[in-house]
This record gives C-alpha cells, structure tokens and sequence, in this order.
C-alpha cells in the first residue's frame, strides 16, 4: 500500500491581501511558522508518505514558485493546469499520474493551505483512512467541531465501520453544505456532523473509476490524456482538452454522488487559516491576546492582530483589530470583518490598479 500525497495549490488567497498577492497567495505565506503553509504541508507526512511521491497541482502563474519552495518534489510531478477548473478536474489529473505509475497507489488529498497542531495525530488518522482507501472505499478526514460554524461544509457520520489501528471510522451518509447558525449550532449538538476539511484518500483506480461515473466530459479529457503522460504530446493535449472539463468540486462532482464513502473522526488541531482573525488559533499570543511579533509595540491593546513585512508596528488603546503592513499597503479592519477584505481586492480591481494585485 503506497501513498501518494496531492497536494492541492491552485487557491488565490484573497483574504490575506495585502500579504498575499496573486503572485504569491496565501499557500505561499509563513501564516501559522515560519515557513510557507505549503512547506508546513508536505514536511509534516513523513515517515507516512514521502516527499519524492508527491504530486503538487498548481496553476501555471505559481509553477516555479512550488518548484523553489518544494524542491523535494519532482519537477515532473508539479502538475500545472493550463487553466482552473474546480478540484475534481485537479484531482483526476493527479489520480490520472499516479495511476500512470502505480494503478492501486493510495491519493492523500491535501489543500496547501491549511495548519495542523497535532502532526503525529494527523499522521495517523491519514493511515486509518488509508486502510479504508486500501478496502475500495472513497476516505475523508472529518474534523470534531468545536462551536457552530456557518463557512464549512459538514459529514454527516452514518453506521460505525469499526476500527482502523486506533481510529475510528464510520460510513458518511451524507455532505452538507454550509449551514445558516441555527442548523450549525444543531449540528454541534447532535455530535452526528464534522467539519469537512477537504481532505480525501483513495485509490488511483477507484475514483478514476467514479469519475467515469458521474462527470463524463472531465473522463474524456483524462482518456484522452492517458496514453500521452511521459510523452512530448503530454502537454499540448493538456492545453487542448483541459478547459473542457466540468469545472466543479470533488465533493459536488463525486464525493455527494458516490457510495462506499467513509470516514475518520480528526481532532488534530485543525485550522483553515481562514483570514486574518484566525491567526491566534495558530500563532501565540501574549497575556492580552494580541498576535504581533516581538518588534511591535502594543500599549493597552487586547485581542488584536498585528503583521508586518518590513518596519516595526505600534499601536495604543485597540481592541479586536487587524492590523497589516504590506510595506506598499497597510491594511486597518476590526477582526470579526477580517473575511471582508477580498472586497478590498475587488475594488482595486476595478481600479485598474493592478501592482497591488
């Protein structure tokens, strides 16, 4: 049983303008450590996966920057598409390299993004779904939800599968999409729902063989492909047939559709790094609860979160605000509107004002 990490890169970052930038999202970011999220992602699976196994699927503005910042991965195997299509397209592309390789080899799906405290918890979660991957059935990683959270999809858990090593795993009865508050607070409640993480593990074969399945157009493309990976055909017929896939969600496209679905319970101290506010969730704070680093000063201020590129940042008498100092940029927001700033890239984008894009 091999596992082959596919590490999903394609994402834009809007919300941590202006750090982030669409040269250098926010995967590209030291967000949670001092090291890009994308870095974090790959160096925390070993000994369960190695790095030389991963497949990294990007766009082709962020190829060389995933080549500079995870050299470890083969240059081949840094999957550039030649335009977005949603993860379903992505990760049939992947599926469709590793089974080039190795047709029963295990995908472990990973968003670039994302933080996780516990990385020996995380490892082993990974190889319990592995298990059920290994079985025929499509694995995802559910996350035990700590308060009713209205911008996650959620699992519903069905009937216990038993025991996978030390984890337990459950057949999914189904995905839900993002709650309004009072069915998130009821899905808290009933301990029956997760948080989806989108994270999956699967078989190459088997969910080539679902999206044969449910989305034909994307299945034509990846026959099509087929017999030219490792060929010097590969990437013209992959700049002709890629954009005529559905661009849709893995979990929309298969994942709402398909049977044999299954789960393992995670409670490894997930987070999405979902905007500016949640960087107390991944970053330490002082005895105010104020994230800044050693070089700010913060006089009578509580709850804020403060981040520069370049200078020192001092601030007095603030409660619950964002502070960010791009260097060109700085950016001002109370902390519970931190989502709110990818509106500030739609205006500068009907602006014109492309350099700070």
């Amino acid at each position: 049983m091999k596992l082959y990490p596919i590490i999903m890169a394609g994402g834009s970052g809007t919300r941590f303008w202006p750090l982030s930038r669409q040269a250098r999202p926010k995967q590209f970011l030291p967000l949670a450590t001092k090291r890009p999220l994308i870095v974090d992602t790959l160096h925390r699976l070993p000994p369960l996966c190695r790095a030389r196994d991963a497949f990294v699927v990007c766009g082709k503005a962020h190829a060389a920057t995933v080549r500079k910042l995870v050299p470890e991965v083969p240059r081949t195997q840094v999957l550039v598409e030649p335009v977005a299509r949603n993860t379903a397209p992505a990760i049939g592309l992947a599926a469709l390299h590793v089974a080039h390789k190795d047709p029963s080899g295990i995908l472990v799906v990973l968003p670039s993004d994302h933080h996780i405290a516990d990385t020996a918890g995380f490892r082993q979660a990974l190889s319990a779904a592995a298990a059920l991957a290994a079985e025929g059935m499509l694995a995802t990683l559910g996350i035990t939800p700590t308060r009713p959270e209205t911008g996650y999809g959620y699992i519903h858990l069905g009937a216990p599968l038993g025991d996978r090593g030390r984890s337990h795993a459950f057949r999914v009865q189904r995905f839900v999409e993002k709650p309004d508050h009072d069915r998130a607070r009821a899905y808290l409640q009933s301990g029956d729902y997760l948080w989806n993480a989108g994270i999956f593990v699967m078989r190459a074969d088997t969910v080539l063989t679902q999206i044969a399945r449910f989305l034909p157009r994307l299945h034509a493309v990846l026959e099509t492909l087929r017999p030219t990976i490792g060929t010097r055909a590969y990437n013209a017929t992959l700049a002709r047939e890629f954009p005529h896939a559905e661009p849709t969600s893995i979990d929309y496209g298969v994942m709402e559709q398909a049977e044999g679905i299954a789960c393992i319970p995670g409670d490894f101290g997930w987070s999405d790094v979902g905007s500016f506010a949640a960087l107390p969730e991944v970053r330490d704070v002082d005895t105010h609860g104020n994230v800044a680093s050693p070089r700010d000063v913060l006089v009578d201020c509580h709850g804020c979160v403060v981040v520069g590129d370049k200078r020192p940042i001092a601030a007095v008498g603030l409660t619950n605000v964002v502070i960010v100092d791009a260097g060109d940029t700085l950016l001002v927001v109370p902390r519970e509107r931190a989502q709110e700033v990818r509106a500030v890239v739609e205006t500068l984008s009907r602006r014109g004002e492309s350099r700070l894009l």
